[in-house]
């Protein structure tokens, strides 16, 4: 169990919802849907003592690696990455124009972006390579890689699952976005995906399961894989397409943006505000 205040933790996730949403709104493309599943895990990540990062420094040797393989929804790192002083907040209000620092897709010129990511089903690859040089140069550094559902479908990434259970690459963590949908539809229905946990173990990954809202079991389910060593881990964390704007929750349709009322967005806001 952590001693972190947990209500503190979930305002942080729906200020950088709220955060992810304004930038979306202002540029009115994106993909909602796939951002607003991750939220916790990455409030987890950061505010959560759970990876390694060092204020003010994005390129510190030390630090450990993060890539958000569906690079669609990387941008919900910019605020936190602007929280941490990695680059000035005020380069949030210009995401997404022509000569913005920070694009839609995340790209390895935005400080704190350690892969550019996008084409489904490599970040997985990528991070095996980091995670294999941190362990052939007896380095700390851990890399955590946050995967898509829809990747499971891609070859490469069952490629790199074989490599890094072969070279025991315990200092991998592979977190599992498990919200069901694709762009297409429930993944169940457009081609079945379980049993996962099973797939997962019989290519030699310890395997923990999580409800990827809960603040606290993820956590713990962090807390609790971070004692598992001579295997790579993922942690499958069950989560909501779209969650915290109700209208875009377990909607298909909002993998992408769609046009909002000024009724919507008026909703959107209020679900987002943080009540002390």
């Amino acid at each position: 169990m952590t001693n972190l205040n947990i209500k503190a933790l979930e305002n942080k996730c729906k200020w950088l919802r709220s955060e992810c949403f304004e930038m979306l709104l202002s540029v009115k493309q994106g993909h909602p849907g796939s951002i607003l599943s991750q939220i916790e895990i990455l409030v987890c990540l950061y505010y959560g003592g759970v990876i390694k990062y060092f204020k003010n420094e994005p390129f510190h040797p030390e630090k450990d690696k993060i890539i958000i393989s569906k690079g669609h929804a990387a941008m919900s790192l910019y605020p936190i990455f602007s929280d941490i002083g990695y680059f000035k907040k005020e380069e949030l209000e210009n995401f997404g124009k022509s000569d913005s620092l920070l694009k839609l897709f995340g790209n390895i010129s935005i400080p704190g972006i350690d892969c550019t990511s996008g084409s489904l089903g490599h970040g997985l690859g990528v991070g095996c390579g980091f995670a294999y040089s941190a362990k052939k140069r007896n380095a700390k550094n851990k890399t955590f890689v946050i995967l898509s559902e829809g990747e499971m479908y891609e070859g490469s990434v069952w490629e790199s699952a074989l490599f890094a259970s072969h070279h025991s690459l315990d200092n991998l963590i592979v977190i599992l976005d498990r919200n069901r949908n694709i762009i297409l539809g429930d993944t169940e229905e457009c081609l079945a995906l379980e049993p996962i946990k099973d797939k997962w173990m019989s290519f030699g990954f310890h395997v923990d399961n999580v409800d990827g809202h809960s603040i606290m079991d993820l956590l713990d389910s962090f807390d609790s894989i971070n004692k598992v060593s001579n295997k790579p881990k993922i942690l499958i964390a069950d989560t909501t397409k779209g969650k915290g704007i109700s209208f875009m929750e377990n909607k298909p349709n909002w993998h992408y943006w769609n046009p909002l009322s000024d009724e919507l967005i008026k909703k959107a806001r209020s679900e987002l505000t943080i009540n002390e």
